[in-house]
């Protein structure tokens, strides 16, 4: 019996996706709920599971095809005597290509029947073929034993540690390969439909908005103590590691209430104001950056806030944050100091009119209100802003309330 495959429902207002790796070939024996394909829609990427156990029939579309929502993707055939077929098939094929390059990746195709590429998400597939690592001797410490990247990656540094004589032969294998153009090689990636929507919405941004940026730098001594004398109390009785976001995010509440304009839009002629923080946090995931947003932040606790980025952080890298988790925010915050950045100026994300750009933490020497001079870490504040929207008083006056509140910390607990 065949079972058709189709494009499941994406979101709302979303009725078209791309095909961006099929996960199982056509003679597959795949589990029900196994990850056979990644769509990539415009904002995260989203897997589609077998609705049985089977044999995966022939593909219907290819690798960078647009397909529609409710398109049939390929079938599973369910019958017994189908499996057997197909299970059998493909083995002796796998075993001869890969015996010649390593005997040992005979026995690696062994284990796939028994469900091995189920807990692999798009980004920790494509990170184990690069590597050239078998995903079934490596143990997952994600949700239900699922791989991370991060089990990938460590997996892979063993491995180099393991057996130095064939990455040491590789420069070698490689010379032959170059002759005549070394160092002139190119190659064309097709651009994600993440990474278009990204550009697209970054251009706009800049030809609509006037966007202006202004600077601001914090004493980040009150919020580090604060964090060093209850991070280990604190991640006791929450369960999550008390970071510097959640003291921004409680800041950047108090500042919207202050000032108004920074947390509205515009809406054709007219000021579209809030009453509430929906706050964006801009998380790196493996196809871009997105941008999930913490609903009714002014209303969160420092927990709530810490758990729900927490979560987030943790989605992203698995490509599972749903699309209206990524919709309706009113202001964003991005921490380009957890890269190393010192400086930036972050673009807005429409239909928002300001977005706060946060740094690392540098060790500066700084004048004291005594007059001398102390080495404290300090932290460029950056808050990029519509101007047509809001006045240059309004966008410092929103930057010094957060310095303020940073410094000192109880302001936030007082609502000063």
């Amino acid at each position: 019996m065949s079972i058709e495959v189709k494009v499941p429902v994406l979101g709302e207002s979303i009725s078209e996706a791309t095909i961006g790796e099929w996960l199982k070939k056509p003679g597959d024996t795949v589990a029900a709920d196994e990850p056979i394909a990644s769509l990539e829609t415009d904002k995260v990427a989203v897997e589609v599971p077998a609705p049985a156990a089977g044999v995966l029939g022939q593909l219907i579309f290819s690798e960078g095809d647009t397909v529609q929502v409710g398109s049939i993707l390929t079938t599973i055939e369910s019958s017994g005597a189908a499996v057997a077929t197909a299970a059998a098939a493909p083995q002796p094929a796998i075993a001869k290509s890969e015996a010649a390059p390593a005997p040992a990746a005979v026995a690696a195709p062994a284990p796939a029947p028994t469900g091995e590429p189920v807990s692999l998400s798009p980004a920790v597939r494509r990170l184990v073929l690069e590597h050239g690592l078998d995903p079934t001797s490596i143990k997952g410490t994600g949700k239900d034993g699922r791989l991370t990247k991060e089990d990938v990656l460590a997996a892979a540094a063993e491995a180099a540690k393991a057996a130095p004589a064939p990455v040491a032969a590789a420069p070698a294998a490689a010379a032959p390969v170059a002759s005549g153009s070394a160092g002139r090689e190119t190659e064309r990636v097709r651009m994600t439909r993440i990474r278009q929507t990204i550009a697209k919405r970054l251009k706009s941004a800049q030809d609509t908005a006037a966007m202006l940026t202004t600077f601001n730098d914090v004493d980040m001594t009150a919020v580090m103590e604060a964090r060093n004398t209850y991070k280990d109390l604190f991640e006791k009785k929450h369960g999550v590691r008390l970071g510097f976001m959640g003291f921004f995010a409680k800041a950047a509440c108090l500042a919207l209430k202050d000032v108004p304009s920074v947390n509205a839009q515009i809406e054709g002629d007219e000021i579209v104001y809030h009453n509430y923080a929906d706050i964006s946090v801009a998380v790196s995931a493996p196809n871009g950056l997105v941008v999930p947003v913490i609903r009714n932040a002014e209303s969160l606790s420092f927990a709530g806030i810490e758990k729900t980025i927490a979560d987030f952080g943790k989605r992203a890298k698995d490509g599972t944050l749903k699309m209206e988790e990524m919709q309706g925010g009113t202001f964003t915050i991005s921490n380009g100091g957890v890269f190393g950045s010192l400086m930036s100026t972050p673009i807005i994300n429409p239909p928002q009119s300001a977005v706060l750009g946060l740094h690392r933490i540098d060790q500066r020497p700084v004048v004291m209100p005594d007059g001398s001079i102390a080495a404290r870490p300090m932290m460029y504040l950056a808050l990029s802003y519509d101007h047509r929207l809001i006045d240059g008083r309004e966008a410092v006056t929103f930057l010094k309330t957060i310095k303020e509140a940073i410094e000192d910390p109880t302001r936030l607990l007082i609502d000063l």
